[in-house]
This record gives structure tokens, sequence and C-alpha cells, in this order.
């Protein structure tokens, strides 16, 4: 009996060690994945903009099928060929790819140039719809109380290229 007693102590206190690194371990290891996905997306918008000779739009989306107005990119994201540049997708134009929903609690947001959209040109350069320039920051973030934590940041820059980046605390 005092053996099984010493066994569970121990297993407890391993427990107690283990299961919240366990726990940061799944939260980097899906702001890692979400952050790829973003990366991926907007890279992926690049390249069919430049192999359609066309605009291309990626636009948060809750549906998978037309372009959201409310809320943040954490409710997915759609990527499609955008013809007649107005960043909203119409009947008729494919889609390209689309992303769902973040788990429960974790945060993407776009800075107001990409809030809504970001749209490339046949260039691979990123282009509001009305012509202007247009650069942003995507910023991932766990959810609480993870989220004072660390996070990561995905730059969009006016010539089309994302780069990825961590940031040690979310707000």
């Amino acid at each position: 009996m005092i053996e099984l007693l010493v066994t569970l102590s121990v297993l407890a206190i391993l427990l107690a060690i283990g299961v919240p690194s366990f726990n940061q371990f799944v939260v980097s290891s899906r702001l890692n994945a979400y952050s790829s996905d973003m990366f991926s997306a907007l890279f992926l918008a690049r390249s069919e903009a430049i192999k359609r000779n066309g605009r291309v739009v990626l636009c948060k989306s809750a549906d998978g099928q037309a372009c959201a107005s409310a809320g943040d990119w954490s409710q997915g994201w759609i990527v499609f060929a955008d013809p007649n540049n107005n960043a909203s997708r119409d009947a008729g134009e494919p889609i390209v790819h689309t992303m769902s929903t973040l788990q429960n609690g974790y945060t993407l947001e776009g800075n107001s140039l990409i809030s809504s959209y970001v749209s490339y040109d046949s260039q691979g350069m990123t282009q509001q719809t009305s012509g202007a320039f247009q650069t942003g920051t995507f910023t991932l973030c766990p959810p609480p109380p993870a989220a004072s934590g660390q996070g990561w940041e995905v730059v969009v820059s006016a010539s089309g290229r994302p780069r990825a980046s961590k940031i040690t605390s979310c707000s």
C-alpha cells in the first residue's frame, strides 16, 4: 500500500510539472501552424496573380464562399481570382483556396490597410482597389491566459512579399 501511495505521489508531481509544459507546447504548435497557413495563403495568392496574369485577392471569410465585412481574420479566409478588381467575390470568380475558422480564442487581426483583404496584381505587387499600394501586418495571438505570451506577426510589404516573425507579447 505504501509503495502504491509513493508511486501515485511521484506520478502526481510529474503530471503537475508536465501538463503546463504540454499545454504551452500545444499553443506554440497551433500558433506556428496558423502563421504558416496565413504565410502560405499570401504566397499562393501572389503566385496565382502572376500565373493568371490578373488580380487575385485574399479576404476574410466566415463561410468559405464570400468575403466578410466584419470580424477579424480568425473566422477564416479565401483566395480567389478577381478580374473586376472589387476585392469582393462575385459569381463565377473561382476560389483557389479556403481556410476554415481558427480554434476558439485565437485571434488574427490585420491592421488598417489589410483589415479586410490583400489584393495582388499581375506582377505580384499588393495594391488596393483604388490603385494605392497596400502594406500591413497580421498579428496572431493565442487565447487567454496565454495571450500575454508569444505570438506571430506576418508582415506584407509593398512588393507583395510576406515575412513572418515571432513577437514577445500580445495585447
